[in-house]
């Protein structure tokens, strides 16, 4: 559907002539012939741009662009406005508008360039914002997840890697979160507002795996009724993750490896050269190195896959993330089902601090899930299926070490109770802090 575009202007003659530019460029165009109008159109019409002179009789562009946000928010404003009146422009855009033209128009591509930029722009703010609901939906806060001295560690490497365009390798058991951080990179990098396009390489075959990567022409093989794009074609300009790269079969290596070295390819069953501009971003739980020496992953593919490598701790690892983090997903699970969540108790508390998490975050957060649905409110050690011995579910104060509770203790003293501070200097997050003055009773 073309992008809608309303033009505000007491001279007839340029009203025609920016018309006319704008929709040989395939926009839908309206027009007003000055302020009052144009806020009428606004009122009762759909637009996503408006275009504005700053000086017309009665309403001003000025005062147009103030009463028009008040009617629509999200409505996106260029100004026009002699060239002796820039300072206008700047107060215009102080109050909302997204750039300015000056009259007389150097050329016609003087305007293409101001209004492709100022949509394409807006457009790519959406589809962020979009993006950044949907992690938050999915996915706990960044300061949880990068909650800890290892996870701090992580956090300063995707802040330093994600502006580039290196390939990252992220290694780890599985269910630490690997594609998480392999989308928060992209989020952080000038790619953001391109696609992240995912593939999970150890759940197709060798030959659907090489279809899904470069697509295929219509005939390459049985089924392929007509031509598809594959995972590097969508990817074009944005960020491609291949999850569990360990697992691609050796013939299929070779391909990756030439797509890596020379950023063109051939579909399935054609001959045709394809270039893309794709950042890559793999993952594996495997030992690639181990792999090499068995002859199962290609020496050469590693070192380019290994330009940056990120190494997740497992989640025994991070202890100091499982109670946030368990609390995280049993609000978002009752949220989810209608039911009232009141906590964890003590026990419950220390048979998830005990427990080894072999599934990492992702049995973490499926066995929170199962206890939402078990409770009634409050969670306790009985409505968690954890294989631990019974005499390790005791009171959380029992558990945790004496050394940390002096260090606690002596850091909240010597900062003169501030938590913030203490929390800061013992390298954990607020809530763990007020989690250990809790289980230790500290006063």
């Amino acid at each position: 559907m073309a992008q809608k575009i309303l033009i505000v202007d007491d001279d007839r003659a340029m009203r025609s002539f920016l018309s006319a530019i704008l929709r040989d460029d395939g926009y839908t165009v309206e027009d007003a012939r000055d302020g009052r109008e144009g806020l009428a159109r606004i009122e009762s019409g759909d637009y996503d741009l408006v275009i504005t002179d700053l000086r017309m009789p009665d309403m001003s562009g000025l005062d147009l662009i103030r009463s028009g946000q008040q009617k629509k928010p999200d409505l996106l404003w260029i100004i026009i406005t002699a060239y002796g009146s820039i300072g206008n422009a700047v107060e215009a855009m102080k109050v909302g508008a997204a750039d300015y033209l000056t009259k007389p128009l150097q050329s016609p591509d003087e305007l293409r360039h101001v209004v492709g930029r100022v949509l394409r722009e807006a457009e790519a703010q959406k589809r962020i914002a979009l993006m950044a609901e949907e992690l938050g939906k999915q996915y706990p806060p960044p300061e949880m997840i990068f909650m800890g001295g290892k996870m701090k560690e992580i956090h300063r490497l995707v802040e330093e890697v994600a502006p580039t365009t290196a390939t990252v390798l992220i290694t780890g058991p599985s269910g630490t979160g690997k594609e998480l951080i392999a989308r928060v990179i992209h989020q952080m990098s000038p790619r953001r507002s391109k696609p992240f396009v995912s593939v999970h390489c150890a759940a197709l075959t060798e030959t659907l795996l090489e279809s899904e990567l470069f697509g295929h022409e219509r005939g390459a093989f049985t089924g392929a009724v007509s031509m598809r794009k594959g995972r590097f074609e969508m990817a074009d300009g944005g960020t491609l993750f291949l999850d569990e790269v360990g697992e691609i079969p050796l013939a299929t290596q070779v391909k990756l490896l030439r797509v890596i070295q020379e950023r063109e390819f051939e579909r399935v069953g054609g001959s045709k050269l394809i270039s893309v501009d794709v950042r890559i971003i793999t993952s594996t739980n495997r030992d690639l190195k181990t792999e090499i020496g068995t002859g199962r992953f290609r020496e050469d593919l590693f070192y380019r896959l290994n330009v940056f490598p990120i190494i997740m701790p497992a989640l025994n690892q991070r202890s100091e993330a499982i109670l946030p983090l368990a609390e995280y997903f049993a609000q978002k699970f009752s949220s989810a089902f209608g039911k009232k969540f009141a906590g964890f108790t003590q026990t419950a508390q220390s048979a998830l601090l005990k427990y080894k998490w072999p599934g990492n975050i992702r049995e973490l957060q499926n066995i929170v899930e199962r206890a939402v649905i078990l409770s009634y409110g409050e969670i306790d050690h009985r409505h968690l299926t954890l294989e631990i011995q019974e005499d390790a579910i005791q009171p959380a104060d029992g558990l945790l070490s004496s050394t940390e509770h002096a260090a606690i203790e002596k850091t909240l003293h010597d900062v003169g109770g501030n938590r913030k501070q203490a929390a800061k200097i013992l390298g954990i997050s607020l809530r763990t802090l007020q989690y250990r003055i809790k289980e230790y009773d500290i006063k």
